[in-house]
């Protein structure tokens, strides 16, 4: 297959969505959405296939496979955006606590140290 966003811009692909929309209004919808019309799409794709005596594939047939594999595209790319976004925040999370760690260790290594040595720690500095 080649490109499909070529061939979805050449042929000026729409979507059913509140009427129709165009291939790059679906990176607008949210995953639920998309769902929404890859399921009606591929409800169609089916209802094509029932009616048809024939085995082989019509120019029609084509364009609704070339549609579905666009929406379905777009989907997972938001999907990975999603799991990669939760990943960022866990991380940074898990930063923050070791963060907040050390710096609890680092005060409880200087409450150990005599008056003497905070003093000097205090003179060195300025």
């Amino acid at each position: 297959m080649s490109n499909i966003f070529e061939i979805a811009t050449r042929e000026k692909y729409r979507f059913p969505y509140k009427g129709m929309i165009a291939v790059e209004d679906l990176w607008d919808l949210s995953p639920v959405k998309l769902d929404g019309i890859y399921k009606e799409l591929n409800a169609e794709k089916k209802t094509a296939e029932e009616e048809s005596l024939l085995a082989t594939r019509t120019k029609e047939d084509e364009t609704l496979l070339t549609k579905l594999a666009i929406v379905k595209y777009i989907f997972d790319y938001k999907q990975a955006e999603i799991v990669a976004a939760k990943q960022a925040r866990e991380t940074a999370e898990k930063r923050r606590r070791l963060m907040e760690l050390i710096a609890s260790k680092e005060d409880d290594a200087l409450k150990e140290q005599s008056v003497d040595d905070l003093k000097k720690m205090l003179a060195e500095l300025g």
